[in-house]
């Protein structure tokens, strides 16, 4: 009888620890210590950023379509996007070499260094505000679809709009402010075309210029917490993207 009640009782804790296993188990992808700034701390299995400074997960984009999101869990500077290992990780805003290209906080995108704004979701297209024109076409390498507007005009959650002339086409007032604590920023990557998505909607400012084995990053400062989201996603990828697989996955 007591070798009857120590089998099943051996039995059961190997399902319950199983099972827990299964609850816990380590993300195969997640934010590399190996590849993060100093001032760097990553958390929650390594699929969460504070500090200061950048990091890279463990694995590259190698499939053709690839997708995951961030969620800010708490504000400050972030950016989020791409990038190769030999970009500066020592930094708070992403983009500001050549090894990497980026979606930031304060409202712009970012590759070089060069800073390629305004990047806000708006109720219609915008086409114009104090003379200034957003183009089908951006002048700029890389990025298309829009054009640098002066940084009082797309800082400011309010638009002053003069009524003199009623007939012009102009920038109208932002649905929502750009991506905040609680908000998602999706990224998608197809060798061809940088995408970034915030709360589900395409913000049409596409990088072309994204060369070399790159591999998602984070930055963070001044306070800010940012999940990265590998899976389990909060919108669902554009058709044709999935997950991030690892290369032997692809074999």
């Amino acid at each position: 009888m007591f070798c009857c009640w120590r089998t099943c009782l051996n039995g059961n804790m190997g399902k319950t620890s199983s099972s827990a296993a299964n609850r816990l188990r380590d993300p195969d992808i997640f934010l590399d210590a190996s590849f993060a700034g100093p001032d760097v701390i990553l958390l929650s299995k390594q699929l969460r950023i504070t500090g200061s400074g950048g990091a890279l997960t463990t694995a590259p984009l190698v499939q053709s379509k690839s997708y995951f999101e961030i969620k800010i869990q708490q504000g400050g500077s972030w950016s989020v996007g791409l990038a190769t290992r030999q970009t500066d990780l020592t930094k708070k805003l992403g983009g500001s070499d050549k090894e990497s290209w980026c979606l930031c906080s304060d409202n712009a995108t970012r590759h070089n260094n060069e800073i390629f704004r305004p990047v806000v979701v708006t109720t219609q297209e915008p086409t114009n505000l104090s003379n200034c024109f957003v183009n089908g076409t951006a002048a700029v390498a890389g990025l298309n679809g829009i054009e640098d507007l002066p940084e009082d005009n797309f800082l400011s959650s309010d638009v002053n709009i003069s009524n003199d002339n009623p007939d012009r086409n102009l920038i109208t007032q932002p649905q929502h402010n750009f991506p905040e604590e609680g908000d998602v920023v999706g990224i998608a990557f197809d060798h061809i075309e940088l995408n970034f998505f915030f709360n589900g909607k395409n913000l049409d400012v596409p990088f072309r210029n994204v060369k070399g084995t790159v591999y998602p990053v984070i930055f963070v400062g001044n306070g800010a917490i940012v999940d990265i989201i590998l899976e389990n996603f909060h919108y669902g990828p554009p058709q044709g993207f999935d997950k991030i697989m690892l290369e032997q996955s692809l074999l």
